[in-house]
C-alpha cells in the first residue's frame, strides 16, 4: 500500500489531470486521498509544497527516463519517438498534471516542465551531435505526445506497429540526413 505522502500526491496529479488546477484545493485533495486535512498538511503544509512534491515526482521519473534513453541499443532518437505515446504511466501522469499547472501560469510549474524539455533536448543533441536534428526529433516525439495525450477519445487512433515502424523510418532518416548537413557547415 502506498504511503500517505504518496496517496496524497497521487490524488493532486488525479484532480489535476481530470479537473484542473482550480478544483485541486487542498480539501479536495485530503478527501480524494483519504486523509484528514492534518493529515494533509503534514505531508504538505501548502499548495506550493504539494506542488514542489510533484515537481520532484516528475523529476525522478524523468532522471529515469533519460537513463533509459541514454542506455537503449537502438538509440536516443528511436527511444525519444518510441516512448513518446501516452500510456498513463506514472511519467505521463506527472507530466500532464505539471503541465496543467504550467498552463494556469504557475512559475514554479512552468521552469520545472521548462527544465525538463530542456534536459530531454539536451541529451538527445548529446546522443545526436547537433541541436537541430535533436529538435527535429523531440518536436516528432512531442508531436505523438500531444496528439496522444490530448485527443485520445475524440477520434485519435493509436498508432499501429506499421505507423511506428514506418515513423521511426523517418526518424532514422532525419538523424542520418541531419548529420550530414550538420557536418557541411
Amino acid at each position: 500500500m502506498a504511503s500517505s505522502r504518496e496517496r496524497i500526491l497521487d490524488s493532486f496529479e488525479d484532480i489535476l489531470i481530470t479537473d484542473g488546477e482550480r478544483a485541486a484545493t487542498m480539501e479536495a485533495v485530503a478527501a480524494a486521498a483519504d486523509v484528514s486535512k492534518g493529515g494533509l498538511l503534514y505531508h504538505f503544509p501548502s499548495k506550493e509544497a504539494l506542488v514542489d512534491g510533484l515537481g520532484e515526482r516528475l523529476e525522478s521519473h524523468s532522471a529515469r527516463d533519460l537513463e533509459l534513453m541514454a542506455a537503449d541499443p537502438e538509440g536516443p532518437a528511436r527511444y525519444y519517438v518510441r516512448t513518446s505515446m501516452y500510456e498513463n504511466s506514472p511519467l505521463d501522469r506527472a507530466l500532464v498534471a505539471m503541465a496543467r499547472l504550467a498552463q494556469q501560469g504557475h512559475a514554479k510549474a512552468q521552469a520545472s516542465f521548462s527544465s525538463i524539455q530542456e534536459l530531454w533536448l539536451a541529451a538527445l543533441e548529446d546522443q545526436l551531435g547537433s541541436r537541430s536534428v535533436a529538435r527535429a526529433v523531440k518536436l516528432m516525439g512531442d508531436g505523438l505526445y500531444y496528439d496522444a495525450a490530448f485527443f485520445a477519445g475524440v477520434g485519435a487512433e493509436r498508432q499501429t506497429e506499421d505507423e511506428l515502424r514506418e515513423l521511426l523510418g523517418v526518424v532514422d532518416l532525419v538523424v542520418r540526413e541531419g548529420g550530414k548537413a550538420a557536418n557541411l557547415r
